[in-house]
């Protein structure tokens, strides 16, 4: 037994890995992944009893994983007679060239790094990325993966989202306020237009309970009465649906009640003139 865990498997220059040291290796990846799946059991139950959301607990496991597994393979090295400390010194040259060849990987790694200490982007999250609506299911060490609204994935550099403006809808809350537009004819009472607006908002069981919809007169349009109805929803991610079912029962409201949906209309004036000119040619 002793001299297959002593058998060498290849040597470079002074150094040499044997059996035995592959097994140390594994003895320390093991030991890694138990200390770990130990950390993060304990905090879920620490967390279980307060605030803290799954996204704020995956970013701090993050963290603690990445700093975990940089300890282990300085340790893991150290332990077969590789100094770490010779090694970067020596390889500093290539490591430079590495690094220049890298820029935008490193880039992205220190985003993420930035991202997962400041919290601003979690497991969960609805974000708005130049008008596209993802949302977060995994956040890794360079990438994040967002999954849009048509369910197709995309892998999201980190540096794209520190250099880029993007709209976190579920940042602070796990609801938000949206609305709807829509034009009536003139005439209309508007009293009855408001509240068939907030019957219609009301109505949906994705819209919440505790925070009543409202409508709002917002202009005279050229051809229409302009309104919007304001309503809260907490399914951020597929609110268009809900937008859709809210329309429909508008249009069915305003339907029974006789209430008119105008389309745009202009008035052609001519002049006498201009009639006598169109009859001589």
């Amino acid at each position: 037994m002793k001299s297959i865990l002593e058998l060498n498997l290849f040597t470079i220059g002074k150094y040499s890995l044997s059996v035995y040291h592959i097994l140390y290796l594994g003895l320390f990846y093991i030991g890694a992944r138990l200390f770990l799946w130990v950390i993060r059991k304990a905090l879920q139950r620490r967390w279980s009893s307060k605030e803290f959301d799954k996204g704020s607990e995956y970013a701090l496991m993050q963290i603690i994983s990445y700093v975990v597994w940089i300890i282990i393979i300085v340790f893991a090295l150290e332990s077969i007679g590789v100094k770490v400390t010779i090694l970067i010194a020596g390889s500093a040259a290539l490591l430079v060239g590495v690094g220049l060849g890298l820029q935008q990987t490193f880039n992205d790694i220190i985003s993420g790094i930035i991202l997962l200490i400041e919290g601003s982007i979690k497991v969960g999250d609805v974000l708005d990325l130049s008008g596209d609506v993802v949302k977060v299911r995994r956040i890794g060490l360079r990438t994040s993966v967002v999954e849009n609204r048509s369910e197709i994935i995309i892998i999201l550099p980190y540096s794209k989202i520190v250099t880029d403006q993007v709209i976190n809808w579920s940042h602070n809350h796990n609801r938000a306020r949206f609305k709807i537009n829509v034009g009536v004819a003139y005439g209309t009472d508007p009293d009855l237009i408001l509240k068939l607006l907030s019957e219609s908002a009301r109505e949906h069981p994705k819209v919440v309970k505790d925070k009543e919809p409202f409508g709002r007169l917002a202009d005279f349009g050229n051809s229409s009465v302009d309104y919007e109805v304001w309503f809260w929803s907490d399914d951020i991610f597929r609110v268009e649906q809900v937008k859709s079912d809210i329309r429909r029962t508008i249009a069915r409201k305003f339907n029974e009640q006789g209430v008119v949906i105008p389309f745009p209309q202009r008035d052609l004036h001519l002049k006498s003139s201009d009639i006598g000119m169109i009859n001589n040619k």
